[in-house]
């Protein structure tokens, strides 16, 4: 009889329990039923900011879209500012003159938490793109310039505040969103208020893309370097007197093997020379030669060990006699690292997701990308996850990228739902 009574209670348990979890399971209604409804304006929204075109160096483009955010962010509520790059902006080897403006809305709350929505607004297509590869919709993708990386992103942030506005939810302390127009220039003139602003904030969420087919959060992402050699000779007639000339390409092409093999992919060190460039003519020796390699790292204590073994492997000595040797190496962007603090709020993204029946997937392994998520997180302050964008793939391919728009709903719902989790927590 006990063990009949002790069966019961654990059948009616395993019961309760199984019930639970499906009520855990269901969506929040008040915010799907928005959410399913914003879809169409989503739709909308990708086709207006797609059809300005903004590449980084395109100022003029990138103020008509600044423009545009600055209004659709003031009629949901927010105070807010376009801010040019400041004294602390950084000057890279390829850094324009002028960068593009960030957009900084605030949104005042009720509460006490301090939230912030990254994304940015420039491409790296140039002027032109938009009249050969207009936005268009196939079947369930968009297309167009940008769309994925990062005007889906942009359009999230957008939606998700407007959803948050018919829901009257305001128990965050602060909701500031910051759209920047100089990511894809590895953020020269943005980096610094992005990391200062971030400080102030317990949470940030960036909306870079999530690379379809998965849809995942990323709790990683890679730092960025540029290695530099300059190589100078003495010219001299490739046919009369060669050997009174000191061959520049030469002496560039023996230093490029001896650091061929500074990349750890074991540790997620890549180093890969990627540009060069020597001589005018083809009968003169050349006296000068330049190559530029792509650096990625997972940690940033690793940017100190690249750089102390490729300046040694060029300290080991010239093939060609009386040539100069110049090396550079350039931190462009810091990797985005994972914490235990991360884990656990991307933990509650992927219990968000379970709302709606789908499994979200977390990235840590940062994969070779950069983005300014790492900007944001490098005071140790807030609470950093990227990819809060909408699925897509192509990224940098004007013929490819695309989103998939049945990733609308979902992207919409967990950056909303996430936004109102993380303003109630204490």
């Amino acid at each position: 009889m006990a063990f009949c009574t002790r069966r019961a209670a654990a059948i009616a348990s395993f019961a309760l329990a199984t019930c639970s979890l499906a009520a855990a399971a269901e969506p929040v209604e008040a915010v799907y039923s928005l959410v399913r409804k914003e879809k169409p304006a989503v739709v909308e929204t990708l086709r207006q900011l797609v059809g300005i075109e903004s590449g980084s160096r395109d100022r003029e483009g990138l103020d008509r879209i600044a423009e545009v955010l600055k209004d659709r962010l003031a009629a949901l509520g927010g105070q807010v500012e376009l801010m040019e790059a400041g004294a602390d902006a950084v000057k890279l080897f390829d850094t324009p003159p002028r960068t593009g403006r960030t957009v900084v809305a605030r949104f005042e709350g009720t509460g006490t938490r301090k939230i912030m929505l990254l994304a940015h607004m420039d491409t790296v297509y140039p002027s032109g793109t938009l009249a050969k590869r207009p936005f268009r919709i196939e079947g369930s993708r968009a297309y167009g310039p940008g769309v994925a990386d990062e005007k889906g992103g942009v359009a999230v942030v957008v939606h998700a505040l407007a959803v948050l506005k018919s829901l009257g939810f305001r128990e965050y302390g602060m909701l500031t969103v910051l759209i920047n127009g100089d990511e894809e220039l590895s953020t020269p003139g943005a980096r610094n208020l992005i990391t200062r602003l971030a400080a102030q904030h317990d949470v940030v969420f960036s909306c870079e893309p999530s690379p379809a087919p998965k849809d995942e959060l990323a709790l990683a992402t890679s730092g960025i370097a540029a290695a530099t050699l300059t190589v100078r000779g003495r010219p001299a007639h490739a046919g009369v007197n060669p050997e009174d000339g000191r061959n520049a390409l030469l002496e560039l092409a023996h230093q490029l093997l001896q650091t061929q093999a500074l990349g750890d992919p074991s540790r997620g060190i890549k180093f890969n020379w990627t540009i060069a460039s020597a001589g005018t003519t083809r009968n003169v020796i050349p006296d000068t030669a330049t190559a530029s390699a792509d650096v990625r790292v997972r940690r940033i204590a690793d940017f100190d060990a690249v750089e102390q073994a490729f300046r040694a492997a060029i300290a080991k000595g010239h093939l060609v006699p009386d040539t100069q040797v110049e090396a550079a190496f350039e931190r462009r962007r810091p990797p985005l690292e994972v914490t235990e603090r991360s884990r656990a709020l991307a933990k509650r993204a992927q219990a968000i997701s379970g709302e709606l029946g789908r499994r979200l997937g977390l990235d840590e392994s940062s994969k070779g990308a950069g983005t300014d998520a790492a900007f944001a997180a490098l005071s140790g302050k807030p609470v950093v996850l990227e990819n809060f964008g909408l699925m897509g793939f192509g990224y940098h391919s004007p013929d490819a990228e695309y989103v998939e728009l049945d990733s609308i709903e979902p992207r919409l719902y967990l950056l909303t739902r996430l936004i109102m989790e993380s303003s109630r927590e204490r």
